[in-house]
């Protein structure tokens, strides 16, 4: 069991700083969750086990990226809650107090952890404070919106926040302005109108839904659910400063160490987990001979080292082992990619190939090596993250990421040799591309790539969601490729409809 214990006695701490006692305080509290939403402002104190840890702050964790992918694909609001909606079931339900669920308690506990969890990650820099605190917003707005009335309305009451109520006399002192802002609608007249300063309602001011008059916005109360998304922003704000500073002095257990740093590394493209269960092609003819049919299906990273691959007869070390996950990771057994790497070496003899490349492939797939790499079936297909941040490559090398790794020019030349010759396409990805936003153009690419067969898909009812959920892994894109461009050949069995959704 785990548990944030940050006051165990240490000799050269005696002394402690009154100040610093709000972190050094263990005592464990029952928290209990009222509400569906939480402003998380009471830090838990409850045991929980080291994969718990881990694990809800993975799932929370592919929630903000998820948003954050949303932001830059997806325009309005609707659009986005309808894409995050399936995606918020799957990693993070929040059922309401109206639902009839037994599981609220530990919904709620989750939620409450993993945000905790995440804002100890995201803590340590500015960029990744301000990021954090704009996702985590973006959540929160969601959750608010898709709330009840009642439960919406019974937790915003319970803030407590210090708006003031605006009199009678001032009501009826601007009641021409007041109205006017209101639109006329029937019932104005009863509606309540808050007073707060105006830097607490930038948005509203910016869309003109307030009345403004010397610094103070007059907020109906239609408009309290903005107020509070707004306090929540500037509350978080402020939390995760304090926790900024607080990290140097956290005693913290040395294994959540490394779980913090990777968890804060992957927020752009969050590592995603790989299984060969669910990731095949169902139909698909995995062999050595159809691998250049097959490769239309590869993301960009994959078809540059196949082009490589037919142009030079050979790959270099790095090259080899991010193909040869990925080919394993499709299905290609060790047989067939046994055939592959030797037919596609042919300018070396068999005693050449047999004496220098034939050991690594089968260490890949764990025939031979250590006992641990044999027990796990050899090592795992490269996640884009993984491609992205590690063995960039060197002159003469074909692996790594187009999107990141080529310049501007060979990216553009190598989209427009595989087909990509769309002119918004390709701003779009010098975009993504300036913005540091790799596996957006990768999704970018995709989409428009399959576009015809993601409108059937949708028109035929062959997707659980609207829109895909964004692709962070190079097998998963092909997996999905494959089968929008056989949907003809699809069951209707549930199992087989568009797997990996």
């Amino acid at each position: 069991m785990l548990r944030q214990d940050f006051n165990r006695v240490n000799p050269k701490r005696r002394n402690v700083d009154y100040r610093k006692r709000q972190f050094a305080d263990p005592a464990y509290k029952e928290i209990e969750y009222p509400h569906r939403l939480n402003f998380y402002e009471i830090p838990p104190t409850a045991d929980i086990t080291l994969e718990q840890f881990e694990q809800w702050a993975i799932d929370r964790l592919r929630i903000l990226a998820e948003l954050e992918a949303c932001s830059y694909r997806i325009k309005s609001a609707a659009e986005m809650a309808t894409h995050m909606k399936p995606i918020l079931e799957k990693y993070m339900p929040l059922d309401s107090n109206t639902s009839s669920s037994t599981t609220l308690s530990a919904q709620r506990q989750k939620d409450h952890y993993s945000h905790f969890i995440l804002r100890l990650a995201f803590s340590s820099t500015e960029d990744l404070r301000r990021r954090f605190n704009r996702f985590e917003t973006l959540l929160f707005r969601l959750r608010l919106n898709d709330d009840t009335a009642r439960d919406r309305n019974a937790f915003i009451h319970s803030l407590n926040i210090d708006w003031e109520l605006v009199s009678e006399e001032e009501r009826n002192k601007y009641s021409s302005e007041l109205t006017a802002m209101s639109g006329f609608r029937k019932g104005t007249e009863e509606e309540s109108w808050y007073k707060v300063n105006w830097e607490r309602v930038p948005d509203l001011i910016e869309s003109r839904r307030v009345f403004l008059r010397a610094g103070t916005a007059y907020v109906p109360s239609k408009e309290l659910p903005s107020m509070v998304v707004a306090e929540f922003t500037k509350r978080l704000d402020r939390a995760l400063e304090l926790t900024a500073r607080a990290l140097p002095r956290l005693d913290e257990d040395d294994r959540l160490t490394p779980i913090l740093d990777h968890l804060s590394k992957n927020f752009a493209t969050p590592d995603a987990s790989y299984s060969n269960t669910n990731s095949m092609a169902i139909g698909a003819e995995i062999s050595a001979r159809n691998i250049d049919n097959l490769s239309s299906h590869f993301p960009l990273c994959m078809q540059h080292l196949h082009r490589s691959l037919r142009r030079d007869a050979h790959l270099k070390h790095y090259g080899r082992l991010q193909y040869t996950f990925f080919l394993k990771g499709i299905g290609l057994n060790l047989e067939e990619c046994l055939i592959f790497w030797r037919s596609s070496f042919h300018k070396i003899t068999d005693d050449t190939f047999n004496k220098e490349y034939r050991y690594n492939v089968r260490h890949a797939y764990g025939e031979v090596g250590g006992d641990s790499n044999r027990r796990g079936g050899g090592y795992s297909p490269f996640s884009c993250q993984k491609i992205l941040t590690e063995h960039p490559p060197g002159p003469g090398e074909a692996h790594g990421c187009p999107y990141r790794h080529f310049n501007l020019e060979n990216l553009t030349a190598l989209l427009q040799g595989v087909g990509i010759s769309d002119r918004s396409v390709l701003q779009g990805v010098r975009e993504d591309k300036d913005q540091q936003k790799f596996h957006m153009a990768c999704n970018r690419v995709f989409e428009f790539v399959h576009k015809n067969e993601i409108k059937k898909a949708k028109d035929e009812n062959l997707l659980p969601s609207s829109q895909l959920e964004t692709i962070v892994h190079p097998n998963e894109y092909f997996n999905r490729s494959y089968k929008l461009k056989h949907l003809d050949k699809q069951t209707g069995n549930e199992d087989v409809k568009m797997e990996g959704f």
